[in-house]
């Protein structure tokens, strides 16, 4: 098969949608098929076989993420010089919008996977941006309450109803996770999903035992535990929530830990100030980026890895955490559920502070219950394997092809 992939952002952007696409891509190509990406255009990329580049837009979202350019002709042209046999399009807003032309022009089918929680980005759009600003500073906390509840429930249901409309003009849709499913399937998508989550690679159940002790003597300073969390330091990721759930943990238990920030985002200085506030300065290290050939050996290192990010569809680091051992203590939402199981590879809480550092405190009471979670947490890690989620999509490409081929001949 050709293969298009379509994505809004790609290396070197980090996040789970290029990790994902570059996952799969390199998956189906071990499968013996040709995949082509079309990406947006950064400063400092390298340039790939089979990426095909097109222009973006000078001004970025948020500073920071960047806006492709939809258009650019070259997106077309270099479609039209390969004869696909099916588009694979990761978002609904702009490169979605190509991929549904594309489709339609060339008559190709199209097959859609729903990576975002795109109502928990808005706070990226300017006009957006402005109002929740506004309904903050309002110093009357009624207004300010309804303002809030007005913001909130119109943009989601505008994203809503968006996406609906979306992947009902697509030939497939792919979801993570169940609850991603049936979130699709309830908001009105009546196009077939499946589960299809993104596969985890041979290295990430990998690590150097000895590169792990180094890193934890390097920075447990004396503490008895180490946790981590690897995120883009962005709102919606919710870091600020882990800060004062440990500055509780401080509180009740003593200092007797120190907390891996790994990664880098606009809202590092705000949270750094944050946790100097809170009083655990000394305990959280803001690490920075670090090589993800790296992340296994500081994920083995710790004791459990902290989550509060409600923006998941899946959360592939909670697995890439699980996949060396590493139970997780992290904020019930959805694509979270599906991979933690509460009292078995880690423990859920509620948004509440209070609870979350009670399910925290309750993992390091025993040590035989917490390395009966880690053999758990690999376990579950395992059943995610990449090779594994290649044959699916294969077999979906397919028979998205083959039923094209009988409405075509119908």
């Amino acid at each position: 098969m050709r293969i298009a992939m379509l994505t809004n952002n790609y290396k070197p952007f980090v996040g789970g949608v290029p990790i994902s696409i570059e996952r799969l891509s390199n998956g189906l190509r071990e499968l013996g098929h040709q995949v082509y990406i079309f990406a947006p255009s950064y400063e400092g990329q390298v340039e790939e076989p089979y990426v095909i580049r097109y222009r973006s837009h000078k001004r970025k979202l948020g500073g920071k993420i960047v806006v492709p350019y939809i258009l650019d002709q070259s997106i077309e042209f270099g479609f039209s010089q390969i004869p696909f046999d099916i588009i694979h399009v990761h978002h609904p807003m702009l490169m979605g919008y190509i991929a549904q032309y594309l489709g339609w022009k060339y008559d190709i089918p199209i097959v859609f996977t729903y990576h975002t929680r795109y109502e928990q980005y808005l706070h990226y759009l300017p006009p957006y941006d402005h109002l929740q600003r506004y309904c903050n500073n309002n110093s009357k906390s009624k207004i300010r309450r309804l303002e809030k509840k007005v913001l909130y429930n119109g943009g989601e249901k505008l994203v809503t109803v968006h996406n609906r409309v979306f992947t009902n003009k697509c030939s497939l849709v792919l979801a993570p996770t169940n609850s991603m499913k049936e979130y699709l399937l309830n908001n009105g998508t009546i196009t077939n999903v499946q589960v299809i989550p993104t596969g985890l690679l041979d290295e990430d159940f990998t690590y150097d035992s000895d590169r792990a002790k180094d890193i934890r003597r390097r920075h447990i300073n004396g503490r008895k535990y180490l946790f981590c969390t690897v995120s883009r330091l962005e709102k919606e990721k919710n870091i600020s929530f882990l800060l004062k759930g440990l500055a509780r943990f401080k509180a009740n238990a003593g200092d007797c830990f120190r907390f891996l920030v790994i990664g880098d985002g606009s809202e590092r200085a705000q949270l750094e100030e944050e946790a100097r506030l809170l009083g655990i300065w000394d305990n959280a290290i803001f690490t920075g980026c670090i090589n993800h050939e790296e992340l296994p050996n500081y994920y083995r290192a710790c004791d459990s890895f902290l989550f509060a990010s409600r923006s998941e569809t899946q959360g592939i680091v909670l697995l890439e955490a699980m996949a060396v051992g590493l139970p997780v203590v992290a904020v019930e939402a959805s694509g979270v559920n599906d991979v933690v199981k509460d009292g078995f590879n880690g423990y859920l809480s509620e948004l509440d502070v209070e609870q979350w550092e009670a399910k925290l405190s309750l993992l390091l009471e025993k040590e035989g219950k917490r390395e009966w979670m880690s053999c758990n947490a690999i376990e579950e890690a395992i059943s995610y394997h990449a090779s594994n989620v290649s044959k699916k999509v294969e077999q979906l490409y397919f028979d998205q092809i083959a039923n094209e081929r009988v409405v075509e001949y119908l």
